[in-house]
Parts: structure tokens; sequence; C-alpha cells
């Protein structure tokens, strides 16, 4: 869940790379990535260049796949370490995800969970607990097998490291083991989120004790039971894994390596890709897609993701308090035009603070949505009838924060408020969403497991630590039914609950949802078996050259 950058679940700004909440990056859910800078930039050199296939297909074609290649990705930042209990950055999450595994994996559409180094799992009849069943072919990178000790140590872990991603275990009571592939899991209530939360990055599997290395040295040269083992890392640079070769699938990884490589320019990481340097570039401007579907030998892929990019109103600080003054600016962002303008179409309007690949979304729940003659309206009940002065918090660099930012000025500006713009470098507005210290910004979220209650906590509860996503919300009705759904195992009352949330979420207005947006791919026609995860993670085990 992370949200810009670096930081998906930064407990002092909570947002993950995916989730970009100015902090999680568990949520900073913020990826800069996907709409990154550079949005607005068209690599010239492309219009030479063209695509073989376009989009929503994954990379993939029939035949046994080929063994062997180097395969090269460029982004536009790097991750920021590998310590799966504490960064949520998803340049970060999507490099140890091929390291670190868990018992049970999301299913390829989002929609719930499959075994993974368990081989199968069951709940009580009281659902206080789940009792797991390991794999016995599965060897740590390091040679030794993996049992229930390891597994025991790595949820342990996760659960009691400060200030990371210890909310995902916090319904956990104890951990045991019967025998060396048997564990329990045992929950203080019962929580209808545990198996979707095992699967969540924090609970990767490592060796016990760290493998007999103090924390620090382990997670610089982590090992654990994935396709790829730790290579080399150039921080600023590039940051190789190289091929398990005793992985526990048969016959897999086929890559002999994978290399993330920085390169911060748009239109350079274009190049890289046409000239055959790069076979994968994570995250190209929406602006080029055009292009890059007509370049011979590259492809396009729009993936289904759990992208919602929003504005927060610091509901803290007056007169953004007054929920008139947040419906009225809601009421007044033309999210169409944001989507035409900004993605060049490839979009949606968002009408929920959760999004269409996540379980219990509901099509039907009726968001604020573009109406100047009700923003009018708002504004004159509110404590600011004629208007105020606001200052908004961007992101220097940023094209699509930018653009937002300008276009939601003109709009205010119609109803007479005055929204100034202050750029601050992007590990700045973190910081300082973080903290509540702004009027008004812009970031956006993504998941990192098969289950609402992720989004749902640190979205609308107040006490997970992320600020109800650095706004400063608090409504007791809406946390419990937060909480009500949590322990909810019926899947139709569940989705009632889910449904009373999304309604009542945009009726507080406590942000402003504005569209949902795919994981823009381009690669080389060469790659096979490509294809990202709703919540943007990618088994590279699957993908050959």
């Amino acid at each position: 869940m992370s949200d810009q950058s670096h930081d998906a679940l930064n407990p002092a700004s909570r947002i993950p790379d995916g989730i970009r909440v100015p902090a999680i990056s568990r949520r900073r859910l913020l990826q800069l990535s996907a709409l990154g800078v550079g949005a607005f930039s068209v690599a010239p050199l492309l219009a030479a260049c063209g695509a073989d296939s376009t989009s929503t297909q994954a990379a993939s074609s029939g035949g046994a796949a080929k063994k062997g290649g180097d395969l090269v990705i460029v982004r536009d930042h790097d991750a920021v370490n590998m310590d799966k209990t504490t960064v949520f950055s998803n340049g970060s999450i999507w490099v140890y995800n091929q390291m670190y595994e868990p018992l049970v994996a999301m299913t390829d559409d989002g929609q719930g969970v499959k075994p993974w180094l368990a081989e199968s799992y069951e709940m009580s009849a009281d659902n206080l607990s789940c009792t797991l069943k390991l794999r016995k072919d599965v060897k740590f990178h390091n040679g030794q097998p993996m049992t229930s000790a390891d597994v025991k140590f790595s949820i342990d872990e996760s659960s009691k490291t400060k200030g990371g991603w210890e909310f995902i275990n916090s319904a956990i009571k104890e951990v045991t083991t019967p025998d060396d592939y048997t564990v329990v899991v045992t929950t203080k209530y019962p929580w209808a989120p545990l198996l979707a939360d095992l699967s969540c990055p924090n609970n990767g599997i490592i060796p016990k004790d760290y493998a007999g290395k103090t924390k620090d040295e382990f997670y610089a040269a982590p090992i654990a039971t994935g396709p790829f083992v730790w290579g080399t890392w150039q921080k600023g640079s590039a940051l190789t894994l190289k091929k398990n070769p005793s992985y526990w699938q048969a016959g897999k990884p086929y890559l002999d390596s994978v290399t993330w490589k920085v390169v911060a320019d748009s239109n350079a990481r274009a190049i890289q890709l046409q000239g055959g340097q790069a076979h994968i570039n994570e995250a190209p401007p929406f602006s080029s897609l055009t292009q890059l579907k007509s370049t011979p030998n590259l492809k396009v892929d729009l993936f289904p993701s759990t992208r919602t990019d929003y504005i927060m109103m610091n509901n803290t600080k007056k007169p953004f308090d007054d929920i008139h003054v947040r419906r009225a600016i809601s009421y007044a962002i033309d999210r169409e035009s944001l989507v035409k303008s900004v993605l060049f179409g490839n979009g949606t309007v968002a009408n929920s603070f959760m999004m269409p690949s996540t379980p219990y979304y509901d099509k039907d729940a009726p968001g604020l949505q573009y109406d100047m003659a009700k923003a009018k309206e708002e504004l004159a009940q509110s404590s600011v009838p004629q208007g105020f002065k606001t200052t908004w918090l961007a992101m220097s660099g940023d094209a699509v924060d930018a653009s937002i930012a300008q276009i939601l000025q003109a709009s205010l500006k119609e109803l007479g408020i005055t929204m100034d713009i202050q750029n601050v470098d992007p590990s700045a507005q973190h910081d300082l969403t973080g903290k509540l210290q702004f009027e008004i910004a812009h970031s956006y979220w993504t998941m990192d497991l098969a289950d609402p209650d992720e989004l749902a906590q640190f979205a609308l509860d107040p006490t997970t630590g992320g600020h109800s996503f650095n706004t400063g919300f608090d409504d007791k009705e809406i946390i419990e039914l937060v909480h009500q759904a949590q322990k909810e195992f019926d899947k139709t009352k569940r989705q009632a609950l889910y449904s009373q949330l999304q309604v009542k979420a945009a009726e507080s207005a406590f942000m402003a949802f504005l569209f949902y947006t795919p994981f823009p791919y381009a690669s080389s026609s060469s790659v096979k078996g490509f294809k990202v995860l709703p919540t943007g993670s990618y088994h590279m085990e699957d993908v050959s050259l």
C-alpha cells in the first residue's frame, strides 16, 4: 500500500507506495511511477518506434518457455531497502517479493488467496484459528529446509516491529508449531481478513533468528525461499537478483537474473527500451502510450490495478473541518476532464475509496461527482460562504500533481476559493502530509492484499496510525462499521457493511476520490509471461526471454 514514492507505509505519514498515503506508502501508497514525473512528456524518438501488441493482454505465448537470459527493468526511482517489516514503498516491495514468499499468495484476479508455501489451510469452526500445512520441499537460499519454526519467527518478527506493518498482524494472538510442518495462527477474536493478511509482504518467510545474523546484516543481503536470490545493489543505480537454482517450483525461474535499473527521465527509459538496453519499462507516461503502441517490437499493457488517486483535505484545520466545505470542493472537481487530460483517457472516474478490483467494491455507491451548482449550494451552507484562501502542497517535478492542481485551482476560483500552489520536494510533501502540516494536497494509494480491510483501516480508522490517510478524519460510526466488517465472515453481510462504508465515506467528503488508473507497462516483444497483479506486484519466476 504505498503512496508515492518510496515509502509505502511510513508510520509517520503512512501511505504506501502502493497506497499512496503520504505515508504508507504501505501505503504511501504513492508511487510516482505509474503516473509519475514526465507524465506529460512525449518521447520524441518514439514516433519512429511502435507497438506490436496493445494492452490488457499479459505478455505470454504458447510453447515451452525459453531458459536463460538477463532481464532489465527500467524504473524512475530506486528501492528503499529490503526490510519487509518496515518498508512500504512499491519500489521495494516489487523487488523483495521475488525473494520473500508468503504462506498463501494472492490469486491473479486479486479476489482471494491460494496455497503457496503452505500446501493447505483450514479455519477452525469458531473462526479463531487457522491451521496451515507446510510444503516439505522448500529450502532457503542457503540450503536450509523451511520449517514451522521459521514461519513462527517470520510472523512474530513483523508483529513485534514497531513503526512498520505490525497493524496487519494486530489481530494475531499467537503462532504455534505442533510439528515441523504444521503452523496454527490463533487470533484474539474472529478476524475475516486473516488469510489475506498472511499473504501480505510483511509476512514473507525468512530463516529463524535471521540465519545467525543480526537483523541489519540479514536485510543487507536477505535469505528467503523465492525464485531469485540476492545479487548486487548499487544504490541509486541498479539492483540485481540472480536465479535460485534450487527453487521449489521445478523448472523455474527461467531467467538467469533480473535487474531493476534506475532511469529517472521518462524519455531516457523509452529510448533504452527501444534500443534493447532494457526489456521492460515499469511506468511509461500515459502521454506516450499511443506512440508506444505503434512501435515495432514493443508492446503496451494496461494491467487492472488497485490504484486510486485522491485529494486529501486536512480535516483538523479550518475550514476543512466543515463538511460543507469539503463537499463543495468535491463537487467542484470535473473528474471526467481529469481522466482525459491527465490520464489521456486511460482511467475511469472514482466513485469510492475502494477500487473495482477490490473485493466488496460497490459500483453503485454514489460518490460525489462534478456538479458546480451543488458545489455552490454546499459552500453557501458552510462557515465560509464567501470563499476563502488555501494552499495546495504540491510535489515538485510531478506532472500529474501539477496538472491536477492547476485544474482544481481554476474550478475553485469559480467558487470564490483562492488556492495557492506551494511546491516542495516529494519527500517533504510526504513528511508534511504525514504530520498533518498541510491544508490540501494530492496523493494515491494501492492495495497489498486481497481484502479491503487494509484499506478501510488506513483510510477510515485514525487509530491505526495513518491519520485516516493523512486527513485527520475521525468518525465513530464509520470506525465501528470498519470493526464490524473485520469480524464478519458471512460474505453477504460483509458486502452490506462495506457498501455502507463506501456510501458514508463519500458523504463525509473526508477526501475527494478522483480516478482509478491501470498499471501501464511497455516491454519488448521478446518478454513472455509477464503480468502484473492488481497490487502492482508480479511473479518473475514465470517470465522468460
